[in-house]
């Protein structure tokens, strides 16, 4: 296959994801409102549009209301028509599991599960992911979230050491022939958080977690973006110069009478670094009172004019999955933008 025929079939692709887009972005449409919102002649649209309409991909609703003459076709995306898999990774206490959605197009779930396993390893993950494409053909993308630092698809850093180092997302790709992000778990529930509250404008918060058993991290959004830094290395709070090792850092966490102390050297790096205008504390060590003696630890470090706002977040499983199935939606629209800059 040539270069213009190549050229040809990605041009083709990225109209027909504009369409898509546009479709779920407006429920329902004319081909003139989805040439207006896409910037393509109506007869490309109509093209595309009967081409989705054959594979039912797109549904043909009830006629547009006319001032005379003949109606417009009304047209609907087809929620149902493909599906995609989100599922989150988590240790806590010794206990590990695993997480998972079924969601359509719109985001809604249609089905759900949860594993807990002594092990945590790339093959359970590819034997869940097989069964539910298996049992959902229609499916078209896969999301996993996983506590650790991934960087290019590989996890380097993380609690579940059967998983560090292994091409977890090109395997999975490869294998099932789908799209597939790879994507710390602290940075989908930032996402989640940020995006569950409807922000007018772009802004920086960030969520910290403090976990049993586990060493604390973070999640960041700047200016309204997912903030990884060079290596996604961003967040791993637990590698602070704290003065303290790991394992020492670790004890005084679990123990009441030094996790405040510790816990707000930790957030108040962030503050002074970040600078956010949320910060929303979680985990199982956290308690609801914690909140306000942590912040109060902040004061002797912070100015208060410089001080966000500090918030109990209690269900940030909630906001992993919400960011999870966001973020793999996300990523059947941008894949063919990457493959048209070269990326």
């Amino acid at each position: 296959m040539n270069s213009i025929t190549n050229n040809t079939m990605l041009v083709k692709q990225m109209n027909q994801e504009k369409v898509r887009q546009a479709l779920m972005a407006m429920r329902t449409a004319t081909k003139a409102m989805v040439a207006q919102a896409t910037s393509l002649s109506i007869a490309t649209c109509n093209h595309i549009l009967n081409e989705l309409l054959d594979a039912g991909e797109v549904l043909e609703v009830a006629l547009d209301d006319s001032k005379g003459g003949r109606p417009a076709k009304m047209y609907q995306y087809n929620m149902h028509h493909s599906y995609i898999i989100a599922a989150t990774v988590k240790t806590e206490a010794g206990s590990r599991s695993l997480t998972y959605a079924i969601a359509n197009m719109a985001g809604e779930i249609v089905d759900q599960g949860y594993e807990e396993h002594n092990r945590i390893d790339p093959a359970l993950i590819d034997r869940v992911i097989e069964r539910l494409i298996l049992q959902y053909p229609q499916i078209r993308a896969v999301g996993i979230g996983v506590p650790g630092a991934v960087d290019q698809g590989v996890i380097n850093v993380s609690d579940i050491p059967e998983l560090i180092n292994v091409p977890l997302e090109a395997f999975i790709r490869d294998k099932h022939k789908v799209e597939v992000i790879l994507e710390n778990d602290m940075n989908l529930t930032v996402y989640g958080f940020y995006h569950k509250q409807g922000y007018d404008e772009k802004q920086t918060v960030a969520v910290v977690t403090f976990i049993d058993g586990s060493l604390p991290g973070a999640g960041m959004m700047v200016d309204g973006r997912i903030h990884r830094g060079f290596t996604r290395f961003a967040g791993e709070i637990a590698f602070l110069p704290l003065g303290i090792s790991q394992e020492a850092q670790f004890q005084q966490l679990h123990d009441r009478k030094t996790f405040h102390v510790l816990a707000a050297h930790s957030v108040a790096s962030l503050i002074a670094i970040l600078n956010p205008e949320t910060i929303a504390l979680t985990g199982s060590l956290v308690q609801p009172d914690d909140v306000n003696i942590i912040r109060q630890e902040c004061l002797k470090y912070i100015p208060e004019m410089h001080m966000p706002q500090m918030i109990l977040l209690e269900h940030p499983d909630q906001d992993y999955m919400y960011g999870l199935i966001a973020r793999t939606l996300e990523s059947l629209a941008y894949s063919l933008e990457l493959v048209e800059k070269g990326k």
